[in-house]
């Protein structure tokens, strides 16, 4: 009883941590948007440059996750995530220090590998310490954590903006936080439970032999249900990201002539993903009794209709904005939590890392393709207001993708010994 009392403590414990230290992740890349408005100004650059800078990240990010969800099946998910940080880190501060456009372009594209190294991984570390039944819950949290740092990344970067501080700070501050919490998470964290002297869950798949990174990668790819779920989170992903860059461009834009305190209106953008990312753990297991197709595949069609209320909604109005910026982050990211599981529950155990990342490498490869379409579309109509019904577009294909899908959780059993 004492062992199995100990174990859900390390359990819990682990998680926290893994939580903890992605809670600064975005401190390291969701500064960008804050910074876009005044870079495109000291630059003399087009929005559309701005777009490219942005999908270059995201691109990095992309390749990233293709190879470092692989290797988190192979190798030590913990020290993955705290390289990851502290290169990001460095990353962001030689971008503070940048004057030129390609220079940060090739910085901010090398920072979205960087940052490449922590979602797959900690997933790797989650499924390692978490039981099948529970993954709802602890995906659902992993994915909380990262909606919250989103919502640290934009109150701290409000609070740099209002000071009236350069937008160089905004890549120096806000990851001296990133910094720290990779050095607890060092600290703290084990990938899997034998490294804390206690069993691990699933030990027959540490007995199998080992695959080959090739082998991995074709047992993932050739899963055509689990292609047909990467790309509706590729279209999700790019709606996403749409409202994580732009949505501070409209508020600094559009919105902010009304006064600098219609900029806290956007806090309520990530502050609803966050929410949204916990509620949709806990309505795929409870609601939708596991069946997390339904469940993702509802949020994307009322983010859908929330984005075409706020295309009509005056600009001006940015109170009411506010409440629909909310309520659009929590529909468009709450369907992430149900996503993530999904690998295992498809692939098996043995291919959680490869299936993450891969899945992963689809939603930031897309959103990198969207950035530049969408700052086109504020230059040439001159407003962001056209931006938020080319993303009802997009979650509207989000939602048709993985309905075609047509997996239902009572067939993943099949899958689960393959």
């Amino acid at each position: 009883m004492a062992a199995a009392t100990n174990f859900r403590k390390d359990q819990w414990t682990m998680l926290l941590a893994t939580m903890f230290c992605y809670l600064f992740f975005y401190t390291g890349r969701h500064n960008f948007g804050w910074a876009a408005t005044e870079m495109a100004a000291d630059l003399e650059i087009s929005y559309t440059m701005i777009g490219w800078i942005s999908a270059a990240m995201l691109s990095g990010y992309a390749l990233g996750q293709f190879v470092n969800g692989n290797l988190s099946d192979r190798y030590s998910p913990r020290n993955m995530i705290v390289l990851g940080a502290i290169l990001s880190v460095g990353a962001n501060v030689a971008i503070s220090f940048s004057t030129t456009y390609h220079y940060i372009l090739v910085l901010w594209a090398l920072n979205g590998y960087f940052q490449s190294l922590a979602w797959a991984p900690g997933s790797r570390l989650i499924s390692n310490w978490w039981k099948r039944e529970e993954r709802g819950k602890a995906f659902g949290l992993y994915t909380m954590a990262a909606g919250s740092s989103s919502v640290v990344t934009f109150l701290l970067s409000i609070l740099i903006i209002q000071h009236g501080i350069p937008w160089p700070y905004l890549f120096r501050l806000p990851v001296l936080f990133l910094l720290f919490a990779a050095i607890v998470f060092l600290l703290v964290a084990r990938s899997k439970p034998s490294q804390k002297g206690y069993p691990d869950l699933y030990p027959d798949v540490s007995n199998q032999p080992t695959t080959s990174w090739m082998e991995r990668y074709r047992v993932v790819l050739k899963n055509k249900r689990f292609l047909l779920t990467s790309l509706s989170l590729g279209f999700e992903s790019m709606a996403r990201y749409g409202l994580l860059v732009w949505v501070p461009v409209h508020f600094l834009g559009t919105v902010a002539t009304d006064g600098a305190e219609s900029l806290w209106g956007s806090l309520l953008l990530p502050i609803g993903m966050a929410s949204g990312a916990f509620s949709f753990g806990i309505v795929s297991d409870k609601l939708f009794y596991g069946n997390r197709i339904r469940s993702i595949g509802m949020g994307m069609l009322l983010a859908a209709g929330t984005m075409l209320v706020i295309y009509v909604t005056p600009p001006e109005n940015w109170q009411l904005g506010a409440v629909l910026m909310f309520l659009a982050g929590f529909f468009v990211y709450g369907p992430q939590a149900n996503f993530w599981p999904l690998s295992p529950e498809i692939l098996g155990e043995r291919f959680v890392g490869t299936g993450v990342g891969i899945m992963n490498s689809s939603a930031y490869l897309f959103a990198a393709l969207g950035e530049p379409v969408l700052g086109k579309i504020i230059d040439v109509y001159g407003s962001s207001t056209p931006v938020f019904l080319a993303l009802a577009t997009i979650c509207f294909l989000s939602a048709g993708t993985i309905f075609l899908s047509n997996y239902p959780s009572e067939s993943f059993s099949s899958t689960k010994s393959k």
